[in-house]
């Protein structure tokens, strides 16, 4: 029932036939031809397959990169998706993005240059003149296995001084691409392929009736998880409802951030930097760029992951949620939402609908991600924790963990050393040692138990360095924890 509708390049594309398996990738490579866009891990992990994706986001025409190997097409209603094969320069030859690759030597064997040069189209788009990091962060989410990085960010600086962004393909389509996807209708799809049924509702309250009469439904948000599901483990997910342009709400006020459950990273960075600049470096861990393009913060909290990277710094924010069931609404603590290991405190047909963050005040805060790899990869150990102090003595300790046990969790023992305690380094020895005794990690590829239990003590011992600016020791530390 309706159509799918949405810009490719710039072909108009509707399709009423469509199933909750198929991709965005598939649909480029098999149905469409557009082949420059590569399958390298089918997971979001190597940026291989990168488009960007143009949405409209507060009236404003938004481009971000994403990866089309777990991008649903039931996702891609109402935005233009745009591939290599749209890039070019002047009089139709190499873009400058292009022009630079080639001249600086940035590509080998050249299976991953596309979803580099979109990524680095991105950037260009967005960020005239970028930093070294910020052209850093924008690879992020591409592997580039034989090349290396170095002439891949030469050419990335080469592309800012050549410039070109005002006569740019996008910038002059900009006005027929805002009127097509503002024309689209909003309204409920259901679309199938033979048995397999993508639904797409209208709005959050459309959404809450479908979900409510839809016993069994996949909920589908930024598919970086649930993408997965279906390239990794062929997991029949239908029927499926997509919502990844619903509950996009942020507001700040004085005393908190209200995020809606279907914001993603990349949308509530700005808030989060402004309220918690301790944290950013913290938030650009979490996976790359396209990854924080698709993730939504409800989604991360939804599928209760134990190693789910935003869990462990809400929850030591003290976060709230608001579950909603229909009309109906209830309010609870994120952490208490986490019963065990694949157990959340959700009944059926009730979703995460919005996460309310209480503002920090007169507190010490520090949030840290171990993991194999610096960027784009799976946390072995988070932990964010949150000091408060009156009078020399700790009068509130929040210390969560991920990776350490089933669930999302506080370290109970460690934050009962440090109550009533001055805030010295005997204080938060006792408390990493009393850490080890918090949780039973368990072994698997990403660490083993043993150096969890290790790490989650000396990231104690680092947060006492850190706030009391012993920066000799915090440097022999940090070589400990890695």
């Amino acid at each position: 029932m309706g159509e799918l509708r949405f810009l490719l390049n710039d072909a108009e594309i509707a399709l009423s036939e469509v199933g909750s398996r198929d991709t965005l990738l598939d649909f480029l490579r098999l149905s469409r031809r557009l082949t420059g866009t590569k399958e390298g891990c089918a997971e979001g992990d190597c940026g291989a397959c990168t488009v960007l994706v143009g949405r409209l986001a507060g009236g404003e025409l938004l481009y971000e990169p994403v990866n089309a190997c777990i991008r649903p097409l039931a996702s891609c209603h109402a935005v233009h998706i745009v591939t290599i094969e749209h890039l070019r320069g002047d009089g139709g030859g190499l873009h400058p993005v292009q022009q630079a690759m080639v001249d600086h030597h940035a590509s080998q064997c050249g299976f991953c240059t596309p979803g580099i040069v979109m990524a680095l189209y991105a950037l260009w788009m967005r960020s005239p003149h970028p930093s070294d990091a910020q052209i850093e962060t924008a690879l992020q989410g591409n592997l580039c296995r034989c090349t290396g990085y170095e002439p891949i960010i030469r050419a990335a600086r080469a592309a800012a001084k050549a410039g070109g962004q005002d006569s740019d393909i996008l910038e002059a389509e900009r006005g027929r691409v805002s009127r097509f996807l503002r024309d689209v209708p909003r309204e409920r799809l259901d679309l199938r392929r033979g048995e397999d049924r993508a639904i797409i509702p209208a709005d959050a309250d459309d959404f809450a009736q479908i979900y409510a009469q839809t016993p069994g439904a996949t909920v589908v948000a930024g598919a970086t998880d649930v993408g997965l599901w279906v390239t990794k483990f062929l997991r029949d997910i239908s029927p499926a409802i997509f919502i990844n342009h619903l509950m996009k709400e942020i507001t700040e006020t004085d005393v908190e951030i209200r995020l809606g459950a279907g914001v993603t990273y990349a949308e509530a960075g700005p808030a989060m930097a402004r309220a918690l600049p301790q944290i950013a470096d913290y938030w650009l861990r979490i996976g790359g760029w396209q990854v924080r393009a698709m993730g939504t913060i409800g989604g991360n909290i939804a599928n209760g992951s134990p190693i789910g990277d935003s869990p462990p710094l809400l929850i030591a924010l003290g976060a709230r949620i608001v579950l909603r069931r229909g009309d109906e609404r209830r309010e609870i603590a994120l952490e208490d939402f986490f019963i065990e290991y694949g157990k959340q405190d959700r009944a059926e047909g009730e979703f995460v609908e919005e996460i309310i963050i209480p503002r920090p005040q007169d507190a010490q805060i520090a949030a840290y991600k171990v993991s194999k790899r610096a960027h784009s990869d799976i946390t072995s150990v988070a932990a964010c924790f949150l000091i408060r102090r009156e009078g020399g003595k700790i009068t509130e300790a929040r210390l969560a963990y991920g990776g350490m046990a089933g669930t999302p969790k506080r370290a109970a023992k460690a934050e009962a050393a440090l109550l009533g305690q001055s805030f010295t380094e005997a204080s938060f020895e006792a408390a990493a040692r009393a850490a080890s005794d918090d949780f039973d990690p368990m072994t698997d590829m990403r660490a083993s138990r043993e150096y969890r239990t290790a790490v989650a003590s000396n990231l104690l011992r680092r947060f006492w360095l850190e706030q009391s600016g012993e920066d000799a020791r915090l440097t022999r530390l940090a070589e400990d924890c890695t």
